[in-house]
């Protein structure tokens, strides 16, 4: 490197960390990093909060929020409460939801955030070279990177997409125009929430998909179906083939019959966002499914870290924020923590809410043989709180080894979400059935149900075999 080649790069910031990216991973990690003493640049394109606070968990819990007052309003007689029927006003749907994103954006603003001691950066980053990074007009050196750019919208190989307007989860939650028939195609979490939000605020609604919430246990998605054709959600159990523009509104054809709608969403998946990073500078191998990472979140650039949606595991704000932390730990300080987490949680708000930990029963059977588990499921209404609250559908499952401890769980039901907690925290720390049974927990609530299920799988094993006869004589002395 001549002279003047190192005078320039004496003049170039240089930072400890620069973190690419600004959503759940991002704004943990740089947290973190702030708290180590790290000097830490955040870039991102912006606006800061990525996909989760402006097109994903914060816009759609305050659809699914209003939605939910609609629907309650149009229930109400079942409760001896008279109501008028709810019209509901898109448009001022839309500005509750702007408020909420405005609340939620409030703290991450690039001025507050910079109030932290971090250096925020709003531009399309691009590597030069492993160490030096392209920010708009700007350039940055850092001596380690770490890259949570998040994903984008998976479109579909459908004959005839590009040459009708449709919608995708970026734009959903700026419509204000409440649709006479609204056509998803799609049967994932994005496409099931929206879908019912929808239905319920009043638009007819049909959903394009060959199955509901696919990477759940048969018997949630079948729960799922039930609930959805109650509500008068119409589902084609099909791929579409083919979308065509036709007297103002859009046509779907699929194998087993055509639906036509006057808004579209495509709600079929997220694909990592890869695109014009510069990785091949950085020295980073990448492919369409995302950034290849280790179980330590390294990528093949030893000081190139990746989390989040971008290395295309699991999509969840939750784990992309713990990966975002991990990444850091495992960049500024000695030793590594593992980015893979068994006890992860995933949930769809849906109503009833589906939320599942660790295996799925499915999954469980594929790793241990029937003779090796002890699966239990019982239904919603044996919790006395679900009764009290008129929940009907759902259900309670857990999965478990024959000692007791704690493989999975699922929960169809409301506040399933935060119920499921509980079991993140039992399968984590390898407890067992009996641990739950044996903590007395407050009634009537949803997760006392837990305690029960626990109880009942803990008890039948036992009393199963000689244990159990055991036990039974030896009550017969005591006696």
């Amino acid at each position: 490197m001549s002279r003047n080649e190192k005078r320039n790069c004496m003049k170039v910031p240089e930072y400890d960390l620069a973190i690419i990216g600004a959503g759940a991973s991002g704004l943990i990690a740089v947290d973190f990093a702030l708290q180590l003493g790290a000097r830490t640049a955040l870039i991102d394109k912006g606006p800061i909060g990525g996909d989760c606070t402006w097109t994903g968990c914060v816009p759609s819990k305050s659809l699914i929020k209003a939605a939910t007052v609609a629907h309650h309003v149009r229930i109400a007689s079942r409760y001896g409460v008279e109501c008028s029927a709810p019209q509901a006003d898109l448009a001022k749907v839309r500005a509750y939801l702007r408020g909420t994103i405005e609340q939620i954006y409030e703290p991450t603003k690039p001025e507050n955030l910079e109030k932290k001691g971090m250096d925020v950066l709003i531009g399309a980053a691009s590597f030069v070279d492993p160490h030096t990074l392209r920010v708009g007009n700007r350039t940055i050196r850092a001596r380690k990177c770490l890259i949570n750019t998040g994903a984008e919208p998976r479109l579909p190989a459908i004959e005839g997409l590009s040459s009708v307007p449709f919608l995708t989860y970026q734009q959903i939650f700026e419509n204000d125009r409440m649709p006479e028939h609204l056509v998803i195609i799609g049967g994932g979490p994005i496409g099931c929430e929206i879908a019912q939000a929808y239905r319920r605020l009043g638009a007819r609604v049909t959903m394009v998909a060959e199955h509901l919430l696919p990477h759940e246990d048969d018997e949630v998605s079948a729960l799922m179906e039930r609930v959805f054709a109650n509500e008068g959600i119409v589902r084609i159990a099909a791929r579409a083939k083919s979308v065509l523009w036709s007297a103002g509104s859009v046509v779907v054809r699929t194998a087993v019959g055509d639906t036509t709608g006057d808004l579209l969403l495509i709600a079929t998946g997220r694909a990592p966002l890869v695109r014009n990073l510069g990785l091949e500078a950085a020295g980073v191998r990448y492919s369409e499914f995302g950034i290849e990472a280790d179980q330590y979140l390294r990528t093949s650039a030893r000081h190139i870290y990746a989390a989040g949606d971008v290395i295309g595991g699991p999509q969840y704000s939750h784990l992309a924020g713990w990966q975002g932390f991990q990444a850091v730990r495992n960049a500024l300080l000695p030793g590594k923590n593992k980015g893979i987490c068994p006890s992860l949680s995933r949930i769809t708000f849906t109503s009833p809410e589906v939320a599942q930990v660790g295996l799925t029963e499915r999954e469980a059977r594929k790793q241990h043989s029937a003779d090796q588990l002890q699966v239990m499921t019982f239904d919603i209404t044996k919790v006395d709180r679900a009764v009290n609250e008129d929940d009907w559908e759902g259900i309670l499952k857990i999965i478990a080894l024959r000692n007791g401890r704690i493989l999975g769980a699922v929960i169809v039901g409301e506040r399933a979400g935060e119920t499921i907690t509980e079991l993140a925290v039992a399968i984590r720390n390898r407890l067992k059935l009996a641990d739950l049974a044996s903590t007395i927990h407050p009634y009537p609530t949803y997760s006392s149900g837990v305690q029960f299920l626990a109880t009942k799988m803990a008890m039948d094993q036992a009393f199963k075999g000689t244990s159990g006869k055991f036990i039974r004589g030896l009550s017969a002395l005591w006696r």
